[in-house]
């Protein structure tokens, strides 16, 4: 079982995938760091993941898929995963661009991916989590009524 937050990347470039692992390694502190190259074998894990929160750093383009298939296949387990999605891109076109707006994903990427974008990016989906669980700490009535969902 995951004992963090853990951030996913998904990208059938296997250079790729470890260039990024290795940017995000570099800072985050918060869960693992996992790769999948095979978009059915990511769809396969997150789906029988216990826990359906995570981070998640995606490709456009997955051969013959795209993310935002993949995206829709786990969205069942991972209600904001949308949200939670930081897309990366070789063009960053306006049908990417307007894809992620129709999808709800609010991180767009191009490659080469400058480091600074991708940590700003992973902070920024991070900080609504402990934001969240701050709150939690702090109002035992609000905790009381997440509690009963």
């Amino acid at each position: 079982m995951p004992a963090g937050l853990d951030v996913i990347i998904v990208d059938d470039e296997a250079n790729v995938c470890k260039t990024v692992a290795a940017i995000i390694s570099r800072f985050y502190t918060w869960g693992d760091v996992l790769v999948f190259t095979d978009v059915d074998e990511a769809i396969a894990y997150c789906l029988n993941r216990e826990i359906g929160i995570a981070i998640f750093v995606v490709d456009v383009y997955l051969s013959g898929k795209s993310g935002f298939f993949f995206l829709d296949a786990i969205e069942d387990r991972f209600s904001t995963v949308h949200e939670d999605t930081i897309i990366i891109t070789g063009n960053a076109s306006d049908d990417i661009v307007n894809m992620c707006v129709a999808s709800n994903v609010n991180y767009l990427l191009e490659k080469p991916i400058k480091p600074f974008a991708l940590q700003l990016a992973v902070r920024a989906i991070v900080n609504k989590y402990m934001k969240f669980a701050k709150r939690l700490l702090k109002d035992p009535d609000f905790a009381d009524s997440v509690a009963t969902f």
